[in-house]
């Protein structure tokens, strides 16, 4: 791990490469371009760029009318509303009719900051989990975050990307290549694995090394695509280490957390501890404070994982 990216300003940099590449690329915003970093396409693109105001709602069923015209929008706000005020548009015209929308949503989680719980989406994931057609992407830096977003624009079909504020440290290298639906082992290990997204992969692969020196051997296995989920990875980890710690910057239900408790829980029976937000609002704070307060350090990694390690010997 190196230099520090947000993951959002990625995704700006990116649609701006994809929008000179491919005419029919387009981006919707509401209102919040400067944030989301869509604003780097409008100023190059205005005439392929609609900002919707703070109209979420008509924004998605805009998105889906052009995607029926052969477009490929690229719609983006806050994760808080593009989940919360454009639900049912998001399912009724996106999903049901496998629309090829790419929702890309910014300011996900608890790092938003000082915004307080108004603003920190806890609960997106599990909700876009549970449309039919639609995939689930959270990018852990940087470098997975161009290439995520290039996957989505390749690939027919609705998507939902989140991603944060803060500048995260870079996990992969340039070499890096992403594939939708797969997973990817960080580190080995033997005694127990951590099972990671977004920016919390960071946290992981900092608490294996620092349990590492206790005598734990922590495997690290990352899963950006939430929907569809590999679940040859994970499987292949449940059975080899015995013990799984899930790690998101999200609510415990309904996110990463409980879609691998509920595969394993059909497959393989293993102990397993779920790191996140445990069902309760943000609030206001430094992101540094907030990854703190709600237990989401490499410490508390470890403190997870020294925990799943006696129960696991049971």
């Amino acid at each position: 791990m190196s230099s520090m990216v947000a993951t959002r300003d990625a995704y700006g940099e990116t649609l701006l490469e994809l929008g000179a590449e491919n005419p029919n690329i387009v981006a919707l915003d509401a209102d919040l371009s400067g944030s989301t970093k869509t604003s780097l396409f409008a100023k190059k693109f205005p005439e392929r760029f609609f900002n919707m105001g703070i109209a979420e709602a008509n924004m998605m069923g805009t998105a889906a009318g052009l995607a029926a015209v052969g477009k490929i929008p690229f719609v983006s706000t806050f994760a808080v509303f593009a989940v919360g005020r454009a639900w049912e548009q998001m399912r009724q015209s996106v999903a049901y009719p496998k629309a090829n929308v790419k929702i890309v949503a910014t300011h996900g989680g608890v790092t938003v900051g000082e915004d307080g719980g108004s603003h920190q989406s806890v609960e997106d994931i599990a909700i876009v989990r549970s449309v039919p057609n639609m995939t689930v992407i959270v990018p852990a830096d940087g470098v997975e975050t161009k290439a995520a977003v290039r996957a989505a624009a390749g690939h027919k079909g609705p998507f939902y990307i989140r991603l944060g504020r803060n500048k995260v440290p870079t996990v992969f290298g340039p070499d890096y290549r992403f594939e939708i639906g797969k997973g990817c082992e960080l580190a080995s290990g033997s005694d127990v694995t951590f099972v990671s997204t977004g920016l919390m992969t960071a946290q992981a692969l900092a608490a294996a090394n620092l349990l590492r020196k206790e005598g734990i051997s922590a495997r690290v296995v990352h899963i950006a695509t939430i929907k569809p989920l590999d679940q040859e990875i994970i499987l292949k980890a449940a059975m080899e280490t015995g013990a799984i710690v899930t790690a998101e910057e999200h609510s415990i239900i309904g996110g990463l957390g409980g879609a691998v408790a509920e595969f394993l829980g059909e497959r393989c029976a293993v102990p397993i501890k779920r790191v996140g937000i445990r069902d309760r609002f943000g609030t206001s704070g430094k992101a540094e404070e907030l990854l703190k307060f709600f237990g989401l350090l490499p410490e508390d990694l470890m403190e997870a994982a020294r925990d799943i390690l006696t129960r696991k010997r049971v």
